[in-house]
């Protein structure tokens, strides 16, 4: 660009000695170049000055520019990064902080493994079953009824017959004595839903495992069930969840067979069910019998206000009586006090008269 402008002034400094030439003689031709010549190149000087200048100050101004730009761009770059480290930061430490809490779950799992395996090691045995399924039996009625309802509900009964039943619920009528009495066949199930074994295998495990629910059933209809006790039915409670409801899902037979027999088979859930609904009838029952004697105490107190209302009105009248005895008597007293008066005053010309 610098290069263009040069030789723009060139060719006006050559239009301009042509010019020239054309208006002087020969003898000041030299003179006048020369002149011209120390003109253009003091013009050139200046001019070259002027551009060095120019060209340096918009060096410096590009430079500076550029230069605040970078800084802007730096601190912009700068807090990019201040940002991202900080949410970086942040995601860290919410990583570490998840990292712990799935260790500690991780503990916790370990621990349940733990203890699983160790209830499965209890649960092997028919006594420690037996156990298990009595304390939970005992859990869900305290829950229900409270710690030590004798009037409801005892554990370890004794029957008629002698023999002890794990609980005895005393429901009202038509409910009456309830047995219940806590049952836990394991074996035969967890071999009949294991999928490691053969089909045959778990099929001759099914049928052992609904013979062991058969003879649960019938030891409790033989033993709780004592019509001379008004004991008409009894409760099986199954511990286990899972193989209730197996044999509410898969075999309706057994149930059936329960149904006969007056057993009626309850798992943790339906039993907390069932003995609400007995507690919410036995509140009712308890309701209905103080709203009976809140009804006699009201027809008692009805017969004594009649009693009370006769004995007013007869006072009312004996009132009414005495009341007009005052007013005549009052009238008697007045007439006395004026006849007192007539002759306080001496008028004995009236009395006279009046009696004339």
């Amino acid at each position: 660009m610098n290069y263009i402008i040069i030789g723009l002034l060139i060719v006006n400094l050559i239009l301009i000695i042509i010019s020239l030439c054309k208006n002087i003689n020969e003898s000041n031709i030299t003179e006048r170049l020369g002149k011209l010549e120390l003109e253009i190149v003091k013009e050139l000087g200046e001019f070259k000055s002027d551009l060095n200048r120019n060209m340096n100050t918009d060096f410096n101004k590009l430079n500076e520019e550029v230069e605040k730009r970078l800084m802007l761009i730096n601190e912009k770059v700068n807090e990019r990064l201040d940002e991202n480290f900080e949410k970086t930061n942040k995601t860290f430490t919410s990583v570490i902080e998840r990292l712990s809490k799935i260790d500690e779950a991780q503990k916790k799992i370990e621990n349940l493994s733990t203890d699983i395996v160790s209830l499965q090691s209890i649960l092997t045995d028919k006594k420690s079953r037996g156990i298990y399924g009595e304390v939970n039996l005992k859990q869900i009625l305290s829950s229900v009824f409270g710690d030590k309802n004798d009037k409801v509900y005892r554990l370890q009964y004794t029957m008629s017959n002698n023999l002890i039943a794990d609980s005895v619920l005393f429901a009202p009528e038509p409910l009456g004595t309830i047995a219940i009495d806590s049952k836990f066949p394991l074996e035969h199930y967890q071999l009949m839903v294991d999928k490691s074994l053969s089909r045959s295998e778990r099929e001759q495990n099914e049928k052992l495992f609904k013979a062991d629910v058969k003879k649960h059933i019938d030891d409790i209809s033989q033993k709780y069930i004592i019509p001379e006790d008004d004991i008409n039915q009894a409760i099986m409670f199954l511990p286990a969840e899972a193989i209730f409801a197996e044999v509410n899902a898969y075999h309706q037979d057994i149930i059936e067979y329960a149904y006969k027999k007056r057993v009626w088979i309850t798992s943790p859930t339906t039993l907390i069910s069932t003995l609400t609904v007995i507690q919410m009838i036995i509140k009712n029952i308890e309701r209905d019998k103080y709203t009976k004697v809140i009804h006699n105490e009201l027809n008692k107190l009805g017969i004594e206000f009649g009693r009370y209302k006769e004995r007013w009105d007869k006072l009312s009248r004996s009132i009414q009586m005495v009341n007009k005895d005052v007013e005549n008597v009052s009238i008697t007293a007045d007439k006395i006090s004026k006849k007192f008066d007539s002759i306080n005053k001496v008028e004995i010309d009236k009395l006279i008269e009046n009696k004339e």
